[in-house]
């Protein structure tokens, strides 16, 4: 099953059956069975449907994670095959979870978990030598044109930064080649400000981005620990971050503001899942661990469209190592400069 919406999280689910969850993001889990999945924009998941229902035709239904969503926008029918005569009326529709917080759906990622055994042994980063905080937030600029209807347009950022993509070239063969002035080795691995990120009352007037195209430069074999923390400005939501180039272990998510004290002792190094795309539930945190050992220039950001379109990006760069099967490839010769239509 693929998540191929663009702005939601959606609940999958089929009328009187339970399925059993093997995988996720093309990685295997420990089966998970289950009446209910919750699946992200852009995440993969496999899993095993037993047909044991007496014959007849099912409801399979998904809907979209967020508040006030009381319809079903797409369905399917599980239809037995045999000897049986198909009933004259509608198959019933599933129930689903409440859909007015983040509960569920948390609820279910945090059951997911890697196979991690003696045939699939998993390595989860435990000498960490970079810890990173990156704080998601919806925020407001003010609009400066005669054009605008409100006197304030809707950004996003991570540590308050706002990404802009290059106006000229691109960041790859801008760092390959030594190009200057394509961007800055400058991305925050702390947010410029402290505050009550999920229950304070901060001023959406105060929460002014900056734009930049700021990347954080990774050593090679770097061991990586990143808390995401999520906000309520902008009424808070749910961000389903993705990171190219690499799968991360999901070691930990949570309500409220990440404690650095408590939280660290309830992660999850035995057999955390291993995604490439994962959930930081809204007012919530969600803690993830990687080796840096693939040399590149690396995207990390919100897949809700909205939301990556508004500035919710950051690049990674991961330097070469020593050995010859430790380089960054060369960019392609055909490689397109970014859009710079694409800035704010």
């Amino acid at each position: 099953m693929v998540n191929a919406m663009m702005d939601y999280i959606m609940y999958f689910k089929i009328h009187n059956h339970n399925i059993t969850v093997v995988g996720m993001d093309g990685t295997y889990t420990k089966p998970l069975n289950t009446d209910h999945v919750a699946i992200a924009p852009g995440q993969t998941m496999d899993f095993l449907l037993e047909a044991n229902q007496p014959p007849n035709r099912y409801y399979m239904a998904g809907i979209v994670h967020a508040s006030g969503a009381d319809y079903v926008p797409t369905t399917g029918i599980l239809d037995y095959l045999g000897n049986y005569t198909p009933p004259s009326s509608s198959p019933v529709l599933p129930s689903f979870p409440d859909l007015s917080g983040s509960w569920a759906s948390t609820h279910f990622s945090k059951r997911l978990r890697s196979l991690a055994n003696d045939n699939y042994r998993i390595q989860v980063p435990k000498n960490i030598t970079r810890n990173l905080f990156f704080v998601l937030s919806i925020n407001l600029w003010p609009c400066l044109t005669n054009s605008c209807v409100q006197s304030e347009r809707l950004l996003a950022s991570i540590n308050n930064v706002s990404m802009l993509m290059p106006q000229t070239g691109n960041i790859l063969e801008a760092y390959y080649k030594g190009v200057r002035g394509v961007f800055t080795p400058d991305f925050p691995a702390q947010p410029p400000r402290v505050f009550d990120f999920t229950q304070g009352d901060f001023p959406q007037s105060e929460s002014h981005p900056r734009f930049g195209t700021a990347v954080y430069v990774l050593e090679y074999n770097s061991e990586v620990e990143i808390v995401l923390q999520g906000t309520n400005l902008g009424e808070g939501i749910d961000h389903p971050i993705h990171l190219h180039g690499y799968t991360v272990y999901v070691v930990g998510t949570g309500f409220g503001n990440f404690d650095p004290t408590r939280d660290p002792e309830n992660y999850n190094l035995v057999d955390p899942p291993l995604m490439d795309t994962f959930a930081v539930p809204r007012n919530g945190w969600t803690v993830i661990r990687f080796k840096a050992n693939n040399p590149g220039v690396w995207y990390m950001h919100c897949h809700f469209e909205r939301h990556l379109s508004w500035g919710m990006k950051m690049v990674f760069i991961v330097k070469d190592g020593e050995g010859p099967n430790e380089k960054m490839l060369p960019p392609p010769p055909d490689m397109p400069p970014c859009d710079a239509r694409l800035k704010h």
